[in-house]
């Protein structure tokens, strides 16, 4: 009697420790220059972003590969000139524009820690994005002023944009408290093409790329264990963008029929920083970024604040 109790009690346990590696995850993004209450509202002043991420059945992956993920998403990112309320085309530094989209993303991480992610977004720029319908709503709700210029916004034009993304860990510290990473991406489509290059460094209490939550890989099982139960990590990643293509900035790729367009910077510096605090079902991220300016005109650089909540669910 006393061993079947026993056995019971281990299997309640390792079923229950087994329940703990969620296969699921959903949660969101949001984006905002208000994040750095520096009292400014321009130019990409607005972005919200839901996910939902499945880890695939690890039994079927080759020998190489730790885990794949797949991610669907829907998001909508606002821009405006220096203010949301420049109601002359004459005194804008930056088109008026919204892109709405519904996009999805397959990632495949690897034994030696490097990740290949790619995706697709289908959706729009101009009126149909609802920017102004977004912005006028958010505005009137916290008690704002009232967002003016639209109406020479960016037209409408359909939005098919491809991206890939690769990561491969460079160099990680023998106590697994520091590492270093290089990234690369390139995009391109009817909205956003170009190529960029980045290092990644994070600092404190880290899992490897296949386990780690800055690469939305906290779900599943990979088949190497992970270096910690959580992650608490500080982060910093300066990035080099060249920029082929902006229609938020130069309007549609097939026609010049927008009220307000300009050039694009094709270089573009950016620097971010943040902090991640990951536990077995939840994840809060938040980082601010600097960019130099991004478009040919008196538009100064930006910055702003992103934040994440994930959770993580289902076996």
């Amino acid at each position: 009697m006393k061993s079947t109790l026993t056995l019971f009690i281990l299997l309640f346990i390792c079923g229950t420790i087994k329940a703990q590696s969620f296969t699921n995850e959903f949660g969101f993004k949001t984006e905002n220059d208000a994040y750095l209450a520096t009292l400014n509202d321009r130019y990409y002043t607005n972005g919200l972003f839901i996910y939902y991420r499945r880890a695939l059945n690890p039994e079927n992956l080759s020998e190489n590969v730790e885990k794949k993920t797949y991610e669907i998403s829907v998001g909508q990112k606002i821009f405006t000139p220096y203010w949301g309320q420049v109601a002359k085309k004459e005194d804008q530094d930056r088109p008026f524009a919204g892109y709405l989209y519904a996009g999805a993303a397959y990632s495949v991480f690897y034994k030696k820690e490097s990740v290949l992610k790619t995706s697709i977004e289908l959706g729009t720029v101009g009126p149909n994005s609802l920017a102004e319908d977004a912005q006028k709503f958010l505005h009137k709700t916290v008690g704002f002023y009232t967002p003016a210029g639209w109406e020479y916004q960016i037209k409408n034009e359909l939005a098919v944009n491809l991206s890939g993304n690769y990561s491969k860990l460079i160099h990680r510290s023998n106590d697994n408290a520091v590492d270093f990473s290089g990234q690369g991406y390139a995009n391109l489509g009817t909205t956003f093409s170009g190529v960029g290059a980045s290092i990644l460094f994070r600092a404190g209490k880290l899992n490897q790329l296949f386990n780690s939550a800055y690469h939305n890989a906290a779900i599943g099982d990979a088949k190497t264990k992970r270096l910690n139960s959580s992650e608490f990590f500080f982060y910093a990643k300066p990035q080099l963008n060249v920029v082929a293509y902006d229609a938020t900035i130069q309007g549609s790729l097939f026609n010049n029929d927008s009220p307000v367009t300009f050039g694009i910077k094709p270089i573009v510096f950016e620097q971010q920083f943040g902090v991640n605090y990951s536990s077995k079902r939840f994840t809060i991220d938040f980082n601010i970024i600097f960019k130099t300016k991004e478009v040919e005109s008196a538009a100064k650089a930006q910055n702003y604040g992103g934040l994440s909540l994930y959770y993580r669910f289902g076996s």
